[in-house]
This record gives structure tokens, C-alpha cells and sequence, in this order.
């Protein structure tokens, strides 16, 4: 009975690390911009099973990128206080254990699209896991500090693959909402890497905080979210929008602001941490927001 109940823990403790390989958390974000991609690309509902099936496959692609990242890191994670009890860094999953754990993911979310969606959705899917798994985790990252921006592009895709999971075709209000994430994602991680910075010098990696120092990284925040806010409202101008969504927006981009204010200019012990954590919020409930504004209909949208 001892021996069993022990078995069961083990079993479980594995369940979890497989699971904290997909980096979940980051996974939910990226298919929920992916889903109201999906959403925003009809005038109505779109097909329920293609909705099903693309959420999957972008999100088992997703998590294989996740997995992936993890054997390539494995080595810096060991050193980091943030990532020092990952899995594989740890030593609780090999690294073959891991890589094929992510064949795995990534076979059944390619198939998934590409036999259920389209073949579009199912080569840009992979294409965002290459750029992310190889291009940035095993290069961009490792030399420059502008790695970020590069490589962000990887996680900006999300929405354009949800709407090209839905029309089978590319769409330039799909790219407006690449855009924003793009925009994002520079003033998103620079918050944390101010506060880990000390971390990534430990292990010499080339973020901004360590190579330019942190009142530099600082200026660049506040700088990108003057653009973000700027980029946010290009929905609205071009006609995708209506007024929620431009009220919404401006509000979510002021205190976005506000936060990277206070970080260049009264800066307090927490503050990078609390600029992370708020733009997490920002990004959800901003495509929250577009997807309200959507089905309100507030204004013409789709080329009306």
C-alpha cells in the first residue's frame, strides 16, 4: 500500500513537470490572442469545429515551443533563481524525455491543423515555433539585447494564425493585431529583466539591463509604451474598431503608461515587477476588450 501510494506521488510529481514544460500560464495568453483572432476574422460566429481544432493546434505547437525551450535553457535555468527548478534544469525529465515529449506535441498540432484547418494556419503555426524554439532561444537570445524585439515576432502571431485559421488567408487587421503585441512585448519583458537582471548577468546574457544598464532600459519602456499606445489605436483609425474599443484602449495605455512613468522617474522597490504583472492584465483585457467591441458592433468594421 506504501509502495502504491508512493508510485502515485511519483506519477503525479511527473504529470506536473510535463505540464510546467508547456509553460502553461504563457500558453493561455497566447491562444486566447489566437482565439479572438478567430473571432474578429467574421462578422459572426465562426465555425465551432474549426475554432475547436485551431485552438488546439495552436496550442499544442505552443507548448511544444515552451518544452523545447527548456532544453535549450537548461543550462542557464540551473544558474537562474527564477527557472533554477524547471524540470529538465533540475533533472526531473531528460532531455530526450523532453524533446520527444515536444515531437510529440508538435506532430499532433501540426496534423491537427493542417488536416482539420488549413495548410496556412498549420505553416505559420510551425513557422512561429521555429522562430521562437530556434531562431530566438538558441540564437537572438544569446546575442544581442535587442533579442526580444527580434524574436517577439514569434509571439505576436497568435492572432493571425486565428484568423487565418477561420478565412484561410491573411488579412491586414490581422497584422494591426501582430502589431500590438509586437509593441508589447519589449515593454513586458524589459519590466521583468530590470528585476532578474542580476540573473541573466550571473549567466552573460546580453539582456538590455545588463548591456545598457537600467535607466537606459527604463527610457526604452517608457518609450515603447508611448508607441504601444500609439499602435493601439490604428484599429480605430482604420475602421476595424469602434468607441469601446478606443475607450478601452486609451485607459488600459494611460496606466500602462503611468506604470512605465513611475519606473523611469519614481521608481520604488516592487515597481518592475508590478509594470510585469500589469501588462499581462493589459494585453488580455485589451483583446477582451476588442472582442466586446466586436459583437456591440459600435462601428462599421470589415470593410462596411
Amino acid at each position: 500500500m506504501a509502495i502504491a501510494k508512493q508510485l502515485n506521488r511519483h506519477a503525479l510529481g511527473s504529470w506536473r513537470d510535463y505540464l510546467e514544460l508547456t509553460k502553461p500560464k504563457v500558453v493561455a495568453l497566447l491562444v486566447l490572442t489566437a482565439w479572438v483572432g478567430m473571432m474578429l476574422a467574421v462578422p459572426g460566429l465562426p465555425d465551432l469545429t474549426v475554432m475547436v481544432l485551431a485552438t488546439l493546434g495552436i496550442g499544442l505547437l505552443s507548448a511544444a515551443a515552451a518544452a523545447l525551450n527548456h532544453v535549450v535553457d537548461q543550462k542557464i535555468d540551473a544558474k537562474m533563481a527564477r527557472t533554477h527548478s524547471r524540470p529538465v534544469a533540475k533533472g526531473r525529465i531528460s532531455s530526450s524525455q523532453a524533446i520527444a515529449f515536444a515531437l510529440l506535441l508538435a506532430s499532433s498540432g501540426f496534423a491537427m491543423l493542417y488536416l482539420g484547418v488549413n495548410a496556412l494556419t498549420a505553416w505559420l503555426t510551425l513557422l512561429s515555433l521555429f522562430g521562437y524554439a530556434v531562431v530566438y532561444t538558441m540564437f537572438l537570445k544569446r546575442a544581442t539585447p535587442q533579442n526580444i524585439v527580434i524574436g517577439g515576432l514569434a509571439g505576436a502571431m497568435p492572432p493571425l494564425l486565428g484568423w487565418t485559421a477561420v478565412t484561410g488567408e491573411l488579412h491586414g487587421y490581422a497584422l494591426l493585431l501582430v502589431m500590438i503585441i509586437f509593441t508589447w512585448t519589449p515593454p513586458h519583458f524589459w519590466a521583468l529583466a530590470i528585476h532578474r537582471r542580476d540573473d541573466y548577468a550571473k549567466v552573460n546574457m546580453p539582456m538590455l539591463p545588463v548591456t545598457h544598464g537600467i535607466a537606459f532600459t527604463k527610457s526604452a519602456i517608457l518609450l515603447y509604451t508611448i508607441m504601444l499606445f500609439i499602435v493601439c489605436l490604428l484599429p480605430y483609425v482604420v475602421g476595424m474598431t469602434g468607441l469601446i474599443y478606443l475607450v478601452g484602449a486609451c485607459l488600459l495605455n494611460l496606466r500602462f503608461m503611468q506604470h512605465a512613468w513611475r519606473l523611469k522617474f519614481a521608481d520604488t522597490p516592487g515597481q518592475a515587477m508590478a509594470m510585469f504583472r500589469f501588462s499581462i492584465v493589459h494585453l488580455m483585457v485589451l483583446f477582451l476588450v476588442l472582442l466586446l467591441d466586436h459583437y456591440l458592433k459600435i462601428a462599421p468594421i470589415y470593410g462596411q
